[in-house]
Formats: C-alpha cells, structure tokens, sequence
C-alpha cells in the first residue's frame, strides 16, 4: 500500500495554504469564504448584515483584515480577490447596511463569527460559522439549530417537521434522481417539533430534485450549496 495514500496524507494545499489576500489564512481566507458561504445561504446579497465576531475573531481581527474578509465574502468576492481591502466601501457603494460587533459563544471556536442576513426582499437567515485554520472553514448552526459542513461538498440542507417516515422520503427522492449521498446528520430541536437534515452529496443535485424535495410535506425550507460551481 502507498503511504501517501493514508489518513495522514498531507497535501501542498495544507503546507502552503490557499491563494489569499493576506495577512492570515484563518482570519482573511477563511473570513471570507464563511462570507462567501453565508450569502449563497441567504441565497443573495444581502440588504442588511449584522457580522458578531466571537473570541480571536473579536479580539484580533479588525488588525488582520477580519471584518473586511467577511464583506467581502458577503459580496461574492473570493480569498484572493485584490478588491477584498475595499471592501466596506464597495458594500456601501452597492447598498449593503454592514454592522460589526462582538458576541461571546459558549464553547465556539475561537474563529468564529455569527451572521444575521437579511435579503431586499425581507427573508432572512442567521448562520455560525468557525474558521478552522488553513482556509478550512464549517458551517456549524443555520436558524439556530446545529450544522456541521465544510462547504466542500454539494450540500442540501432541510429544515422539516420532526415526523416518523421524513428522512426515508427525502433520501427515496435523491436514489430515485441518482444522487449518492457522502455524509448524513439529523438534528432537532425537541421531539416532535423542527429538525434540520444536512446531506453532502458526491455529485451536483438537479434543480428538480430540488423542487421535489421543496413539495414534500412537512418541509418548511430546503436549502443547496455548492461552492464548487463558484
């Protein structure tokens, strides 16, 4: 067997980091690609950004270009985009109300920041997210209910009453479409009241398969991300 083959394979990209703007992978790459992923949650620009910004988030990251890191996510922008330092100005220039300020999350990643999105046309989203090192990113809660994903991955997120036979039809649903589903979590909130289903899949999901899974009853939202066709 190779041994570079094995569980411990590091790769260049963990040696060398991604392709930034400086100065910090964690605080700049990684802010801006939970920007970046954030708005493809809210699924547009957002009107209004409320950015909290807890632990080394809070306490170093206007010095390492944080806070601007995230504007630009929040306007699409990549890790390496050289616009990323004029950030707050493009933001104002294209009609995003930006606040920044601080939140203490109990037992968060030091890198972590809590958006409060909300569209032009008024829906909203609130996402928690934790910048692992490296540009390594996870999302880890949408609306309050847990998360766990990286973004690397085609991922359905599904908000649903907690109902016996819900998780059976949704997945009936993606085998039918051909979809083959890398990872599965289920969260609730309490015993029959929301859960939330977070699937990555290995392939793109089909905008009917989408809109299959949206006529279900007793799902109140589906969301995709695909941050690789970005």
């Amino acid at each position: 067997m190779n041994p570079l083959k094995g569980e411990n394979t590091v790769s260049i990209f963990d040696i060398m980091g991604p392709i930034m703007i400086g100065p910090s992978s964690s605080h700049t790459a990684g802010a801006a690609r939970l920007g970046r992923m954030a708005r493809h949650l809210l699924g547009c620009m957002p009107a209004k950004a409320e950015l909290l910004l807890h632990g080394s988030f809070a306490a170093t990251g206007s010095g390492h270009g944080t806070d601007k890191a995230l504007a630009a996510g929040l306007l699409d922008m990549a890790p390496d985009d050289p616009r990323l330092p004029s950030s707050f100005e493009i933001a104002k220039e294209m009609g995003m109300e930006l606040t920044l300020g601080r939140v203490n999350l109990q037992g968060a990643h030091p890198n972590t920041v809590l958006f409060r999105l909300t569209a032009p046309d008024g829906h909203s989203v609130e996402v928690r997210g934790a910048s692992l090192g490296g540009g390594r990113v996870r999302i880890e809660a949408i609306d309050g209910l847990e998360a766990a994903f990286s973004g690397d991955l085609p991922t359905l997120i599904i908000r649903n009453e907690d109902k016996p036979g819900q998780v059976a039809e949704v997945t009936g649903i993606l085998s039918r479409r051909q979809v083959n589903i890398a990872t599965m979590q289920l969260y609730r909130d309490m015993r029959g009241g929301f859960a939330v289903m977070v699937m990555e899949s290995d392939q793109p999901i089909q905008a009917a398969a989408i809109e299959e899974l949206r006529s279900l009853e007793g799902i109140v939202r589906v969301t995709y991300l695909d941050m690789t066709e970005v």
